[in-house]
């Protein structure tokens, strides 16, 4: 039972994290991002991450409990810099009829591809192509809220509750090929498909049509 504090003595107020630690925790982060983009979770250490960052290697433990809960926070800072959850609520929740917060949605997504990175793109391909026992946390934390927004969208587009398997399907087909062409290598993507690397304005219109008319299609299909 906890204890109850005496008539009239005071009660310590909670402590708000420090400034100089919070600058501390996020400059860990940002150099741990690059030194995992750089070399991989399996290849990096908490020593080079500190010499790298000049933080004691204590800091580490500090601030992520270890070089486990460090890779952990850097895989959802990596996944917030390819698309923020607050975006995406904006997105998909904000003023139109659901066909047109769906091509807000495409267009969003086509512009991950113009807007630079500073290394969250290199560290999610790195997961995808070798995962670790942190891809759990990714998918718990920072994908599935992404995408249960997503699927309510496309649900109305299709009259069908968000978690109908067709939902799943037309996810799938609409978004998944998008965000595996904005991970790959630009210097393989630019000689096998230049006209969808450099496609500009022509690619987004040529997406938004292909998108609407398969979830059209995929709506009269399912009534």
């Amino acid at each position: 039972m906890p204890a109850i504090p005496m008539k009239g003595a005071r009660v310590p107020a909670p402590r708000n994290p420090r400034p100089d630690g919070l600058a501390t925790r996020q400059h860990l982060l940002d150099t741990a991002g690059r030194v995992f983009a750089e070399r991989g979770y399996a290849n990096t250490t908490s020593k080079e991450i500190c010499e790298r960052a000049g933080a004691p290697l204590a800091a580490v433990n500090y601030h992520f409990g270890g070089r486990y809960g460090l890779y952990e926070a850097v895989l959802l800072e990596a996944h917030r810099q390819m698309a923020s959850l607050e975006d995406v609520v904006r997105i998909t929740q904000g003023p139109g009829t659901p066909r047109q917060r769906m091509r807000n949605v495409m267009s969003y997504v086509i512009g991950l591809a113009t807007r630079p990175s500073a290394w969250g793109m290199r560290v999610l391909l790195r997961e995808v192509v070798s995962p670790s026992a942190a891809v759990s946390t990714l998918v718990d934390k920072a994908i599935k809220p992404k995408a249960a927004l997503l699927f309510a969208l496309i649900g109305e587009i299709l009259g069908l509750p968000a978690d109908h398997p067709a939902v799943q399907r037309a996810f799938a087909f609409t978004l998944l090929p998008v965000f595996m062409l904005l991970m790959a290598p630009r210097q393989i993507a630019s000689r096998m498909i230049p006209g969808v690397v450099d496609g500009g304005a022509e690619l987004e219109a040529d997406l938004l049509r292909y998108v609407m008319a398969g979830l059209d299609a995929m709506a009269r299909a399912y009534r």
